[in-house]
């Protein structure tokens, strides 16, 4: 949690917590505000906000709090989609959208709309925006049911690629359970279809991450989690056949984890502090290396595991769980970052260099928004099936 406290920035129109773009060396905060993907503030907001009422500590709740307050005064383009990373220096608005991030920003609203309902505080203003965003994610879906990968304020197609596809699926799905909203979960299992016909059937995950055209571990983990949803909040033969896809999906994703330890040389610091890589997924085929991306995943795999009767599926989940804990930076076990709580990015287990320095080090920047969060969510086990089944 001290990455909540230590990467607080509330100079700029809309607060955040400065997870992108960091040097290794300083952690010291950038301009850098991104709603989701590598920055990932929206779901930090939820997960400060939530922590900060269980451990009775106000400063975490009031960031929180501030940063959920600036992003509904200035967060939103002029199509009421989210500003998904703004430079606050330079004054700069990526104007290319993305699925993705948009998912991933409704998918954090809709956790703390719901944790907020619970404890009786109302926001209508926050409903009324995402509706406009779920509303917009219909007239985006294509007739095969895929969402394109990014576009424009105006709806503009700038790239088709259908890879992301299965991030829309979560808040659809949540959307659909929070505001009794049948289009919503109408258009998530549109989504399926699309997956089952052109992603899970062909075992062709590709391109979730924004940054790579090729096979990736992000896709089919996002495809296992979004047909997990949809199990969820189906009955009969139509929750069995999303339960066999998450299966054949999660097949695809665990592929992409190691299950042995890569050796390190003597002087490469992660051979030197010992770290283990069974556990570890690897990223795509174009960004080689391991990194600690598991969000919802550990959760699937334990359904899975119960609903197959299938205990492969749980035991691995801990193996991830218990390897992904190993580089946390706490005192007396910095891990060759300077701030306590800053997860690492870029583990480089291989001599293919994302950046900077090669096998067994860090690359120089990296962005903890994510890491956090996906840690996070590890550590909060049964989010969704207490969203969508209570």
């Amino acid at each position: 949690s001290n990455f909540f406290v230590e990467s607080y920035v509330n100079t700029t129109p809309t607060h955040y917590y400065s997870g992108v773009e960091l040097k290794t060396a300083t952690c010291a905060s950038t301009d850098v505000a991104e709603v989701g993907f590598v920055g990932r503030t929206l779901l930090n907001a939820f997960n400060a906000l939530e922590y900060g009422f269980q451990q009775n500590r106000p400063e975490l709740v009031n960031s929180a709090n501030s940063i959920f307050d600036t992003y509904l005064s200035s967060g939103f383009s002029p199509a009421g989609f989210f500003n998904e990373v703004v430079h606050y220096n330079r004054d700069f608005k990526e104007p290319k959208l993305s699925i993705r991030r948009q998912s991933e920003g409704v998918y954090a609203i809709l956790n703390y709309l719901a944790y907020e309902k619970q404890h009786k505080r109302k926001h209508p203003e926050w409903e009324k925006r995402l509706k406009v965003i779920l509303d917009s994610f219909l007239r985006l879906q294509n007739a095969d049911g895929s969402f394109p990968r990014k576009f424009k304020d105006d709806f503009s197609i700038v790239d088709g690629t259908g890879g992301s596809t299965p991030s829309a699926t979560l808040p659809l799905v949540m959307a659909y359970k929070y505001f009794k909203d049948k289009r919503y979960l109408e258009s998530a299992k549109r989504t399926v279809n699309y997956l089952e016909n052109e992603l899970i059937s062909k075992s062709d995950y590709f391109s979730s991450t924004l940054d790579a055209n090729c096979e990736d571990k992000e896709a089919s983990l996002y495809a296992a989690t979004a047909t997990y949803y949809l199990a969820l909040v189906t009955k009969g033969a139509e929750r069995a056949h999303y339960a066999e896809l998450c299966r054949k999906a999660a097949y695809f994703a665990l592929s992409w984890y190691y299950t042995w330890d890569v050796p390190f040389a003597e002087g490469q610091m992660l051979g030197d502090i010992g770290l283990k890589t069974r556990g570890w997924g690897n990223v795509s085929v174009e960004n080689n290396h391991i990194d600690v991306f598991i969000f919802e995943f550990a959760d699937v795999l334990h359904w899975l595991s119960k609903e197959f009767n299938e205990a492969r599926f749980s035991d691995f989940a801990e193996v991830i769980s218990t390897s992904m804990r190993q580089l946390l930076p706490y005192e007396g076990h910095m891990c060759g970052v300077s701030k306590v709580g800053y997860y690492p990015e870029v583990v480089q287990h291989t001599n293919w260099d994302y950046g900077r320095n090669g096998k067994g080090y860090y690359n120089d920047i990296f962005a903890p928004g994510w890491t956090v969060a996906s840690l996070w969510e590890l550590f909060s086990p049964g989010r969704a099936e207490k969203f969508l089944l209570k």
